[in-house]
């Protein structure tokens, strides 16, 4: 498969499926998709070795929800925050004896990336009272407790060896890390959420991959969700330049579609260019996020929760 500078495991499979002249088979991988109100579920479970290898992503399930009216519309965002948490219950299986970490991850001091800590700063935590002051809740509430552990350089720590340290002390059953994904489509950016159970490498979708955060390396189910903020400036060059070539048969002709990315790829590789482009309205791109992401977890942990 074409080496694909995204986190999204439904892109990825876009991209072998066209690859291979297919609509939705691919060896190995399961796809079922849903709408309702507006929003689009598509659930990719990759199933093997096989499937691993054609999309470039570990074996397990994604959960991608699309919704393009989350930027602007309170409904969108409120009913997406539903799906959100009906998808985490799903996969979770939360009860009020569950204890769950949230993990915020990402720099709260660079905006595309600071989706993470500002998920945990809406996040209800209860972890503190139901074990100090347990009358103040009922069972409609689970165990949460979250931390924003920083970048490695700004700490010097590996966020893996954080979140162990803190997992192992507090022996959590469930880890959900939160983080700010790239993607390859500039309509996905902001309007899009994957949830995965395969957990998650920070900063690979930016060719900055750290170790992975996953249920081997931490002791404890791994949840990741994660929405795109980010894409690579030689997609955008490349979609732009195959929208001017569609309009010309003969330009189709002269330019064969792996020839021109190859062009493209070499042109921008190793230079300024070659830059992650975010949206001028990234600070309402990232409150809206981190709000619909914040709400969605705070429903699936807790019943009592509500709008």
């Amino acid at each position: 498969m074409e080496n694909i500078r995204t986190d999204l495991a439904i892109e990825a499979h876009e991209m072998c499926s066209k690859k291979k002249a297919e609509e939705t088979e691919v060896g190995g991988v399961l796809v079922t998709e849903d709408k309702r109100d507006g929003v689009f579920v598509t659930v990719i479970d990759i199933k093997s070795i096989e499937g691993e290898k054609e999309l470039g992503k570990p074996m397990g399930k994604y959960i991608t929800i699309e919704a393009p009216d989350i930027k602007f519309s309170d409904d969108a965002l409120e009913n997406t925050a539903k799906i959100i948490a009906e998808q985490i219950r799903e996969i979770c299986h939360v009860t009020e004896s569950t204890k769950t970490l949230v993990v915020g991850l990402g720099n709260d001091m660079i905006t595309p990336d600071a989706l993470g800590p500002k998920v945990v700063s809406q996040l209800m935590v209860t972890n503190h009272i139901k074990t100090y002051m347990s009358e103040l809740l009922d069972e409609s509430y689970s165990s949460v407790c979250a931390i924003v552990p920083g970048v490695l350089g700004t700490t010097g720590i590996e966020t893996t060896d954080i979140i162990k340290g803190v997992a192992d002390k507090i022996k959590p059953e469930i880890v959900i890390c939160v983080d700010a994904l790239a993607t390859r489509s500039v309509n996905r950016i902001s309007t899009t959420v994957q949830i995965s159970d395969t957990g998650i490498s920070p900063g690979s979708g930016v060719e900055n991959k750290r170790e992975e955060i996953s249920e081997k390396s931490i002791g404890a189910k791994v949840i990741s969700i994660g929405v795109p903020t980010v894409v690579d400036a030689a997609t955008i060059a490349s979609d732009s330049i195959d929208a001017v070539i569609e309009s010309s048969e003969e330009l189709k002709v002269l330019c064969k579609e792996n020839e021109r990315r190859n062009i493209i790829k070499k042109a921008l590789l190793g230079s300024e260019k070659n830059m992650m482009v975010t949206p001028k309205d990234i600070d309402l791109v990232i409150r809206r996020a981190a709000k619909v992401v914040a709400d969605g977890i705070n429903l699936a942990l807790h019943n009592s929760v509500s709008f």
